[in-house]
């Protein structure tokens, strides 16, 4: 029960039914806060203690005062990729609790979590009627194991799993999952959701406050500790005007993401006001929330109102559901109220009018190019060609239509429909070494497609569906056509994706594929059609009819007045009532996977899957400063989590691979699926080929003698001595992938030294028991003239954990000149971080919390 130091405690008729609620407007102040912040007062209020949360932070929250507040979100979402390493942490940590002779079933979460098997699922067979059946077929064979594991997880109590093939974790939140206010036990409260994915917060939409968090992370919330948060400052971006006729939601996500990475919003919460919201349809909403990672802030808040009931409706949420939230949020001043000046920290203006068609790449997701310029771009991006038989240089390889950012709207899926269709009524075919696919994030997809008879023109072009799961965005794009496989293996052709993701970062979306670009669904299947993307779509043809005259993308694109008129036809709540009646089931296949019995799992013997995690071994002892420090890997600026821990297929030729092939597997799958399994993923740590080390080409590093080997191999060279990564600007950006912090962990690396971190690496490093220091501003590696073969002292690190407003000494001896010093920060951001840290980690930190 809360302390109620603001006599905030009440109740409310809430559709029929009294709760318990803390008013929000029992705190002076309160009104003028924006809506992030609203939501955290309430949790506040609803779990002040005295002690963990104090009125004083209640009331700094109130003032504007950025502290350190604990917050605790009322569920946990995890997808089959990071829920699989949480649920092996939280069996390990059984097992050491029973070895210490407690209760292993005392190891539970304490609030609901669902995970969502969407990341197993790969395109390996496109382009034909049976695609779908065989990709789950396949999915079923190489993921037994995990399965098995998954129904084991069950048996936690407050673990849902929803099933292989239902669809997309976040397109399955804002569809079915997110309530907007919940009502549990007798009390209402607003929805708030820590999950596995950076792109939780695409449920921010709704005006659910959600983001994304480390695995470990997820860990500490379902055990019931919560989390440490710096309360982010909020950036507030006013929306005026109206898109353009034919501009796309996408478009308008790919500028919204230029436009706020210039403005700098990292650590940051974004919230949308202005006169345009109002016009701003929720699915369009949810695009934009959806990239919130990729513009770099923590939440992108949309305001609870009038649109956000209609969805709520639209998507058969109940009756006295939807009442419930309107009366809730407009009793505690939740609702959307444009007369009211919310005190933003920072404000942008974007003017919606000035949105023009645009792709994103070819490497980072920030980097807006208008479609007019996409063949300039490419063809820089390529560097000197070589006229070439076949398959040419900037072809298209892969058009995927692809990841909930996009399939979530079902105005830019019935766009893409209606190109195809009018594509396919003028004679046009994709071309020839395109690999096609369409992958959605719910069956509601497929079914308002069969409706509006859309789905007969898409699979004409090749864009059959291949499955309900993330696929291509997130790299499991299966093998290329043979033509375009050829071509790159054999002439060095430079190839390139088009899909309708979030990501494309090197390496992501295919190993061959060297250029990716994200666009909306139709431009995927435009690019389809042309085939390369060196052609220009704003003035060449895409081809040409039977007739012989020229068609342009033009003439195919549908009128937008079309597409509202179809999306309105054929989305109706029954539509999704029916796609969510049974999204527990999984059906036969799913049935039919045998579920593990008992308190602790029994880890198979030889699986090459599943492997106690070694967290809980070998833990550091207290802060110590690091003596003779060596560098791993010396990086760049803007190192992603796919380049520190990769999520595709695993090469036979690399550390992982040949660790498996000599257990006899020929199936090497990808990362991702063998996340269970620490000694195939501490072998991918940092192996990723187009990773720039300054010390060694990509995937390679140099060792204690100073030869060129795997990282791997590498960091196994160093035998006692501690390990650094030293890097630039934007360290860890990309996917909450906790594996980029536990592959950095078990490698040994004591520290990692970058000019900025992305918030969720940071924090993951901490938990692992790595320390992340920062330079000071205008210093780095460069500047400093640091070249990887220096030994590092790292002192004042037990003062720094203290206090962590105390700096770190790095004192560098060069191999052939004079020893210096410099100073930099430990990025020990929160109280309970340091806390963290000082264990050697969080799971060491909860183990001894259960008494052993």
């Amino acid at each position: 029960m809360s302390a109620d130091s603001y006599a905030s405690l009440s109740s409310l008729d809430l559709a029929g039914e009294r709760f318990r609620v803390h008013r929000l407007d029992a705190v002076p102040g309160a009104e003028r806060l924006p809506l992030a912040h609203k939501i955290l007062l309430e949790n506040l209020l609803r779990h002040e203690d005295g002690h963990t949360v104090t009125a004083g932070h209640i009331q700094s929250l109130v003032d504007g005062f950025r502290g350190v507040i604990a917050f605790s979100p009322s569920r946990v979402f995890l997808h089959d990729t990071n829920g699989v390493p949480v649920l092996t942490d939280l069996a390990a940590l059984r097992d050491a609790v029973a070895e210490a002779g407690g209760d292993p079933a005392a190891v539970r979460p304490h609030i609901p979590s669902h995970l969502t098997v969407d990341h197993s699922i790969a395109t390996e067979v496109s382009g034909r009627p049976d695609a779908v059946r065989r990709n789950v077929e396949i999915e079923y064979e190489r993921n037994a194991e995990r399965f098995r594991f998954l129904k084991w997880g069950e048996r936690l109590d407050g673990v849902h799993v929803v099933p292989p093939g239902t669809g997309i974790m976040h397109q399955i939140n804002l569809e079915y999952l997110a309530t907007v206010v919940e009502r549990r036990d007798g009390w209402a409260f607003p929805d708030t959701c820590a999950g596995t994915d950076s792109h939780t917060t695409m449920v921010n939409a709704l005006g659910v406050l959600a983001w994304g968090v480390g695995g470990v992370e997820a860990e500490v919330a379902l055990l019931g500790q919560p989390l440490s948060l710096v309360v982010p400052p909020v950036v507030g971006v006013e929306l005026t005007g109206e898109l353009g006729p034919g501009v796309t939601a996408t478009d308008l996500v790919l500028t919204i993401t230029e436009r706020l990475r210039e403005h700098g919003v990292v650590g940051k919460f974004v919230e949308f006001s202005g006169p345009a919201v109002a016009r701003i349809p929720l699915a369009h909403r949810a695009t934009i929330s959806n990239m919130c990672p990729e513009f770099g802030a923590t939440a992108a808040m949309f305001p609870i109102d009038a649109t956000t009931l209609g969805y709520l409706r639209l998507t058969g949420r109940t009756p006295d559901h939807v009442t419930a939230v309107e009366t809730y949020t407009k009793e505690q001043g939740l609702w959307h109220d444009p007369s009211v000046s919310l005190r933003f920290d920072e404000r942008v203006r974007i003017d919606l009018a000035a949105v023009t068609p645009s792709l994103a790449g070819p490497r980072r997701p920030q980097d807006r190019v208008a479609l007019a310029d996409v063949p300039a771009n490419a063809t820089a991006a390529i560097g000197s060609t070589v006229d070439r038989d076949g398959v040419p240089d900037g072809a298209v390889a892969i058009a995927a239509i692809t990841s909930c950012t996009n399939t979530s709207n079902p105005h830019v899926m019935v766009a893409a429909g209606l190109l195809a269709r009018n594509a396919r009524a003028r004679g046009l075919t994709s071309a020839p070494w395109v690999k096609t696919s369409l992958a959605p994030g719910s069956k509601t997809v497929t079914e308002y497609l069969r409706l509006a008879g859309l789905t007969e023109p898409l699979d004409e072009l090749g864009f059959q569906l291949v499955g309900y799961g993330c696929m291509t965005c997130i790299g499991n794009s299966g093998p290329l056509l043979p033509a375009a496989a050829e071509a790159v293996a054999e002439r060095g052709t430079v190839v390139a994706s088009v899909l309708s993701g979030n990501r494309n970062f090197d390496g992501r979306i295919n190993n061959d594929v060297s250029l990716n670009y994200l666009a909306s669904p139709p431009l995927v299947v435009a690019y389809a059609l042309a085939g390369s993307v060196k052609h220009d779509l704003t003035t060449e043809p895409l081809g040409t009819d039977p007739d012989g005259v020229p068609v342009f993308l033009a003439d195919l694109w549908p009128d937008d007045a079309e597409v509202d008129a179809v999306v309105s036809a054929h989305l109706t709540p029954e539509l999704f009532r029916d796609a969510y009646a049974d999204v527990f089931d999984g059906g036969e296949r799913w049935a039919a996977v045998p579920a593990a019995g008992g308190d602790r799992f029994e880890w198979p013997p030889g699986s090459t899957y599943l492997r106690r995690p070694p967290f809980l071994d070998d833990v550091p002892g207290p802060p110590a400063d690091f003596l003779g420090a060596r560098a791993l890997l010396l990086l760049g600026d803007s190192v992603t989590t796919d380049h520190i821990s990769p999520a595709g297929r695993i090469p036979p030729s690399s550390c992982a691979g040949e660790y498996l092939t000599g257990l006899g597997e020929a199936d090497l799958n990808t990362y991702a699926s063998r996340r269970g399994n620490f000694e195939v993923m501490v072998r991918g740590g940092f192996a990723n080929p187009r990773l720039k080390n300054r010390l060694a080409p990509g995937g390679t590093t140099r060792d204690a003698a100073g030869d060129v080997v795997p990282v791997y191999e590498a960091a196994r060279s160093f035998t006692g001595t501690p390990l650094l990564v030293i890097a630039g600007r934007e360290y860890g950006t990309g996917s909450s992938r906790d594996w980029a912090a536990k592959a950095t962990a078990l490698l040994k690396v004591r520290a990692v030294l970058a000019e900025s971190f992305e918030r969720i690496h940071r924090s993951n490093l901490v938990q692992l028991g790595v320390l992340p220091l920062q330079f000071t501003e205008g210093q780095s590696a460069e500047t400093l003239g640091l070249d990887g073969t220096e030994e590092f002292d790292l002192l004042g690190i037990p003062e720094a954990v203290e206090d962590p407003a105390r700096p770190v000494t790095v004192r560098v001896r060069p191999r052939d000149a004079p020893a210096f010093a410099f100073e930099v920060r430990a990025r020990l951001d929160t109280p309970r971080e340091a806390v963290y840290y000082t264990h050697g980690g969080v799971l060491p930190y909860m183990l001894k919390q259960f008494g052993a």
